[in-house]
Parts: C-alpha cells; structure tokens; sequence
C-alpha cells in the first residue's frame, strides 16, 4: 500500500507507523505538486522583483558564510553544491525505521510549498522510500546547529544524482525532520512498550498474591487523571478475579501499590510523545521559509530565517519516556527481590525447588535481581535531562547552539531495552511463584506464560537464567516493534 500526500494534514502519527515500521511508500498527489511548483515559481517571482532581496542561503552564503552576500555566478555554484562536506558525523546508525520517519517528516516543508523546493526533488525524496535501503545515518555526533550533520548523510546521493536549482539543497538539509521522525519513533514504541509493563507487572502483582483492592475501581476517580485510571482498568482486566483463592490479608509492598500510579506516568509520558509527534510531523520548520506578508512592497511574500531546526518539544517528550522506563526499572526490581523473599511475599523462600534427580540441592532464581539492578542503574544513568548543550556547535561564528534531540532519542532507546531485560527478569520469578503454589495463570496472560515455556518448559532446571532471560526478552520486543 502506499501512503497519498496531498497536504501537510497527511503527515500523521498513523501515517508514520505505516511508512517507517510497516514499509509503505508515498505518494505526492496532484495537489501537493500544484502547491509546490507554486512555490518555485513565487521564489523566482521574488528575487526577479527584488535582486538586492536577501534569502539566506540563496543570495547569501550559509552558516558562517551569511553575511557573504553572493553573485548572480557564485548562486549557481552554491545551488549545485554537495552536502557531502557537511556530513561529518560517525558512529553507531539509527535503525532504519528511524529513517523512513525522517524521510516522511522531511516533506512537510514541501507539499504546500513554504520552502519553495523543486517538484522533481520533492519527487526524488518521496522515491527514497522506495529504494531497497536508505543511507546510513549515524546516530551520534550530531552536534549540529541544526539537523544538517544527519540530513547531509541521508540526501546526498540524491542531491548529487539531480540538478539542484537555488535553494533545493537547503531544503534537503534544514528544518527539524530528524526531531519529527525520531519523537515518532519513541511514541510508537512506548505505546507497545508500555503494554507489554503492564502484562508483565499483572504477572507480578497476582504472583504475589497481592490484595485486589490495590487495583479498586474507586481508585480510577480518586486520583483524577486519566492515566492512572488507564493504568488501574488495565491491570484489572490483566489480572481479572485472580485464581479464586484467598489473598494476602495485609498489604503489598509500596512497589506493588505504586504499580498503576508508575504505570500511568509512563502512559502519560507516551501521550505526551504522541501528541508531540503529531504536531511535529506536519510542521513547517525551514530556513528560511516563505511567508505571506500581505505588503504591497512584497507582492509575492517573503522568506524569513527561523530556528525551526531546533526542535526541544521533541527531546522534552523523550526525556520523559525515558524516566518513564528508568522508574518501572526500579519497580520490576523491587518487585522480583520481594517475590523472593519469603518473610515479604509469605511464599516460599527464594521459591526454591528440589532439584531434579534427587540430590537434595534446591534450585531458585536469587541471581535475576542482581541483574535488574545491572538494567536499573543503567537507565537511571539515561534519564538525566537533555538541555541545551554547553559548548558550541562547531565552536565559530552564529551556529552557537546545538540541537539535543538526537541524544534525547538514543537515551530513550537504550532505557527502553534496559526496561525489556528487567521485566524479562521479573517474569520467570512470577512465573515459578505460581508454580511453587499451584495458582493458575489468568487468562488475559496465558501468552505470557506459553512464550516463556517455549522458551524453557521447566523453570526449576539448574540452568544459567542469563540467556533464558535474553529470549524472554526478545519476545517482549517482539510485541513491541515491527518485525
């Protein structure tokens, strides 16, 4: 199937999961080509109106070379030139998927034509999402002013393929598309990421014989937020009516009781992302941009320089996706050391089982905390803010600030993988209280409990959990990203 893009209104959330995680195309209808050759030819219109007209990039140099004001000859050579140079970056690479979101982002600036691009490189970016494979753009060293560290990496080759008029290389390479594309990512993964806390903290709180009444539906309107209720009516329907049994008489501890207030700051935090996502996607963020100033003096508008390329709405939401995966790190460790300890959990201590075989050995799981603390601290090291950078980009004339985004989504991605190894470790700690105690998996769970027994059929084997967990893992992302 293919994705039509008409206007900037079809540069949605919805539109990104079906470009960059299910590998759809797009296709520029009528009207975005009618919108864009109108914006050739109104860039024409001014500088044929206005040849003393400054349009940076286009009549002057960019970068440190702004104030450089250039001739009719030294346009032409600025318009064809490569953005090779500029594509100094190195170091691990976005995955794809990151990429097709920041192609699909990467047309918002064009299909109503504010940033007065030729139609055939608009064309020529929408048919990168048809290639095969797309340019590999790393994902650090982007201690850009902007974006244009990674976009050279990423258009390139197209820009040396055609013939770039004035301005066409600087649409390429300006604006905040790489902000739009990776917040897009973040929100997509964190809506299944989240899901995937949720099951596996159900799987923990019924493991623990937890009270029912820590989930009551009185709590939804108690707290006044609509995420904790999200959190508590899903952990309720995960959990359902338990196994039928008696439960614990006295209270959980403050990690089992804290589970849906943690649960919905982290749907909170992804609401936010989702949210950012969807205003950034469609934004027009160039430099410069065309605007309409309605002025008999400027009959076809003007193009005004911007810091649309700074996108700090998009590092905000991931920063808080990423306290988001640190806390409930915190929480699935606690809870996996308490399911352990017999005085806490009144099961049996450290859930341990006779050995097969008959030598008298007990086998339990007391290692898989340690290892949650290993993911825990680690995301905690994540979650501390992305400001502003404090040295200067590039250390010369007006590029004096950084764009952070790229760092905001690294740290994002790396809590999130610590949050998947530390509930792939609470689960088989869950999964063996049950066990241990003859309690039933609830239904909403079963999958759960079928993934993990493909993975190993009998958790009381003295095996090394470490790879065992791997697995769990692995399957957890398998709910969560595209395949």
């Amino acid at each position: 199937m293919t994705v039509l893009v008409e206007t900037r209104a079809d540069l949605t959330l919805e539109a990104a999961r079906r470009v960059a995680w299910d590998g759809e195309g797009v296709e520029l209808g009528a009207g975005a080509l009618a919108a864009m050759r109108e914006g050739r030819q109104r860039l024409e219109r001014i500088l044929a109106h206005d040849p003393e007209v400054t349009i940076y990039g286009v009549t002057s140099g960019y970068g440190q070379f702004a104030r450089k004001r250039l001739t009719p000859e030294e346009r032409k050579q600025w318009a064809g030139m490569s953005p090779a140079r500029i594509a100094a970056s190195w170091g691990d690479p976005l995955p794809e998927r990151t990429v097709r979101a920041i192609v699909l982002a990467r047309l918002a600036n064009f299909v109503e034509g504010h940033a007065a691009i030729s139609p055939e490189i608009a064309l020529g970016v929408a048919a990168m999402l048809d290639e095969d494979s797309l340019p590999t753009v790393p994902a650090q060293g982007q201690g850009g002013a902007g974006e244009i560290l990674s976009l050279s990496h990423l258009f390139t080759g197209l820009a040396e393929r055609m013939k770039p008029a004035a301005k066409d290389v600087l649409c390429l390479i300006n604006g905040s598309p790489a902000a739009a594309g990776l917040v897009a990512d973040a929100a997509l993964a964190a809506a299944g990421r989240f899901e995937q806390a949720a099951r596996v903290l159900a799987l923990s709180f019924e493991a623990f014989n937890a009270p029912l009444g820590h989930l009551d539906p009185a709590l939804d309107g108690y707290w006044n937020n609509p995420h904790d209720a999200w959190a508590l009516r899903r952990l309720r329907e995960l959990v359902g009516d338990g196994h039928g049994g008696e439960r614990r008489p006295y209270q959980a501890p403050v990690s089992y009781r804290i589970a849906p207030r943690m649960l919905g700051q982290a749907r909170r935090a992804a609401v936010m992302a989702a949210e950012i996502a969807a205003e950034s996607l469609p934004a027009v963020t160039d430099n410069p941009v065309w605007t309409d100033a309605g002025d008999d003096d400027l009959p076809f508008g003007r193009f005004v320089s911007t810091g649309g390329y700074h996108n700090p709405h998009a590092a905000l939401a991931m920063d808080a996706l990423t306290a988001a995966c640190a806390n409930l790190c915190v929480l699935a460790g606690r809870q996996g050391a308490k399911l352990l300890d017999g005085a806490v959990s009144l099961l049996p201590d450290q859930l341990a089982a006779a050995e097969p075989g008959g030598t008298g050995r007990r086998v339990h799981m007391g290692g898989l905390p340690m290892a949650q603390t290993g993911y825990e601290e680690e995301a905690r090291l994540y979650a501390q803010p992305t400001l502003l950078p404090g040295g200067e980009s590039g250390g010369f004339g007006q590029n004096d600030v950084a764009s952070p985004v790229f760092l905001a989504w690294s740290k994002q991605d790396r809590a999130g993988r610590c949050l998947d190894m530390a509930l792939a470790s609470l689960v088989p700690v869950a999964l063996r209280a049950l066990d241990v105690t003859g309690r039933p998996v609830p239904p909403k769970l079963e999958g759960v409990r079928a993934a993990v027994r493909e993975i190993e059929p009998d958790l009381a084997r003295p095996v090394a959990p470490g790879p065992v967990v791997a697995s769990i893992a692995e399957a957890l992302r398998r709910g969560i990203y595209p395949s």
